[in-house]
């Protein structure tokens, strides 16, 4: 290299040196990261809200800045409980006594399913070293996105419940008696959960069919998010679902089973001014010796052939049932 590009290199160093003093710059790169950031101040109000944070919850910055974090705007859960911003939040531990906070949780979209998230809180401190405020990054944590390709198979042949993310009920059915021949031939132990939404109906009567189709796709985003790769979800009727876990013992299904009611029952859906719950109630069974799927989903208390919400839903299911019961 010679003396002019030595010189050359040393000056661009030295301008990038004089504009990282610029707080401008690191405004901007927190601006841009695909992680979300947000901070609060002693107040409690959000004071920054970033493009990662944004893409991950759904809310735009104008929707957020300046309100308070008590409102719970994203109403954060973690692995024992949905809480509310009090003593026990991340926020208020870091606040109170000024050490890093990092855990795993769940936020509630702006849609009103939950986000599997890993959180970090951080103090921020001024001059004196008083904590005047704290910053919080986090992720979504998901398993493999399955790709959009995939997706646009399943549902051009009719696999996919497109409202709601799950798999149709009759590539349910063919799912489960997969698991069963699987447990026949190799002991392969799996459970099923069944969970009923609940008061669906009064939601689609007393608000109409779109507020039950909204309370249906946030109860289905957030089961996606909870199972994640682990299980299977799908639709079984119009305000049923079941999920099959493979694999698992009876620990295990017990764990899932809470896991979704304790999320989904902390989601809801803000319908033109009122709150709709997206509460469910869910029953479990372990695969046993002898087991059909008749015999399981009696278990849980559904049917192998649930109550259609329309005519032409029936016969579509009808020659898959038979097909079924033949074997």
């Amino acid at each position: 290299m010679s003396s002019a590009d030595g010189k050359a290199g040393v000056h661009v160093f030295a301008s990038c040196m004089l504009q990282l003093h610029n707080p401008g710059i690191f405004r901007t790169v927190l601006e841009n990261l695909e992680t979300g950031v947000y901070m609060i101040g002693r107040d409690w109000k959000v004071l920054f809200w970033n493009q990662g944070a944004e893409k991950i919850t759904g809310y735009q910055r104008h929707e957020v800045l300046g309100r308070s974090c008590r409102e719970n705007i994203l109403a954060n859960c973690n692995e024992h409980d949905c809480i509310d911003c009090g003593s026990a939040c991340a926020f208020a531990s870091t606040m109170h006594d000024g050490k890093i906070c990092e855990t795993q949780g769940f936020l509630r979209h702006k849609s009103g399913h939950r986000v599997p998230v890993h959180l970090r809180v951080t103090p921020i401190r001024d001059q004196q070293r008083q904590i005047i405020g704290a910053a919080t990054s986090f992720d979504e944590q998901t398993s493999t996105p399955e790709p959009a390709q995939h997706r646009s198979t399943l549902a051009a042949h009719g696999c996919l419940d497109v409202a709601t993310g799950a798999m149709t009920h009759a590539f349910t059915i063919s799912h489960l008696r997969e698991n069963l021949v699987f447990f026949g031939e190799h002991s392969l132990p799996f459970g099923i959960l069944h969970i009923q939404v609940k008061e669906l109906g009064h939601i689609r009567s007393t608000y109409g069919a779109e507020a039950a189709d909204a309370v249906l796709h946030v109860v289905g985003q957030t089961m996606k998010h909870t199972i994640g790769s682990a299980g299977f979800l799908g639709r079984w009727a119009e305000d049923e679902f079941l999920v099959i876990m493979p694999n698992c013992g009876t620990a295990e299904l017990e764990k899932a089973g809470d896991d979704i009611r304790k999320i989904v029952n902390s989601s809801g859906v803000q319908w033109w001014g009122d709150s709709l719950s997206a509460a469910v109630h869910v029953t479990r069974a372990m695969v046993e010796t002898g087991d059909t799927m008749e015999s399981m989903l009696d278990r849980v208390g559904c049917s192998l052939v649930p109550p259609a919400s329309s005519k032409s839903l029936s016969v579509e299911l009808g020659n898959k049932i038979k097909e079924i019961s033949k074997s």
